[in-house]
């Protein structure tokens, strides 16, 4: 709700640049603190903005690292109480209201038991959708951000070639597959979302600025060596415990 809430308080000042004149918590908080960064940013690395952008999404990635942390071991731990909730569900297997209030019942005593928060895989999402818009709010309302240029591509119009979009996509399922690594038992949908993401992430890149892919591209590339590094543990032991088995 607050990702709408805030999405909606934006999308009628597309057209509006952004100053320090400009009013409402979206304004003030949200897109000038980005607008006024990225510009600060551009003028310490001599005027480039694509380089702007691509230090700001670090810095961004870097103050919610330890949510994603969170969000990463959170699917660990999800995953790891694959079985013990697939048993539960055959258990309770009835549609009966009794019987799935009681599912609901066990199936939260199991995540109490563990110290497992279900929603805590949604906390970095719900923070970054934000951050997200304000980016092409900040973007869109920002002159000089909009008319730079970086590369092979102008940072306010579209990528002319969709290499930006299709790198996206190519990052975006390497990070995917990395989160979904060391996993024995994967649940069908999230196999599912594994492929549907990379594609749902091209389209929009295909629509939005060029500075956005940017955006999404770098932060990928984070994700992908966070990620790497904390489930990097996981992968050997199961690949030690599969070449063991392979021996016998």
């Amino acid at each position: 709700m607050l990702t709408v809430f805030l999405a909606l308080a934006g999308c009628s000042q597309t057209n509006k640049p952004i100053t320090s004149e400009s009013t409402g918590i979206w304004n003030e908080y949200i897109v000038y603190p980005l607008s006024w960064l990225i510009k600060e940013a551009a003028y310490l690395l001599g005027g480039s903005f694509g380089l702007s952008i691509i230090i700001v999404t670090i810095l961004i990635r870097l103050v919610i690292l330890p949510l994603m942390i969170k969000q990463t071991k959170s699917s660990k731990a999800m995953q790891a109480l694959q079985p013990e909730m697939k048993a539960l569900r055959e258990k309770y297997s009835s549609k009966d209201q009794k019987t799935q209030q009681k599912l609901q019942q066990e199936t939260m005593a199991l995540f109490q038991k563990h110290g497992v928060n279900p929603m805590a895989g949604c906390f970095p999402l719900i923070i970054q959708m934000p951050i997200l818009i304000g980016f092409y709010h900040a973007i869109m309302r920002t002159r000089e951000i909009a008319e730079g240029s970086f590369l092979w591509f102008d940072l306010g119009e579209k990528d002319p070639f969709y290499i930006l979009p299709i790198v996206a996509g190519i990052t975006t399922f390497i990070q995917q597959k990395i989160m979904m690594a060391g996993t024995a038992n994967q649940n069908p949908q999230m196999a599912m979302m594994v492929w549907m993401m990379p594609i749902m992430i091209v389209i929009f890149a295909i629509s939005f600025p060029s500075a956005l892919s940017l955006y999404w591209v770098v932060g990928n590339i984070f994700m992908i060596v966070q990620t790497y590094f904390i489930k990097a543990p996981d992968i050997k032991a199961q690949e030690t415990g599969k070449a063991g088995g392979t021996k016998k």
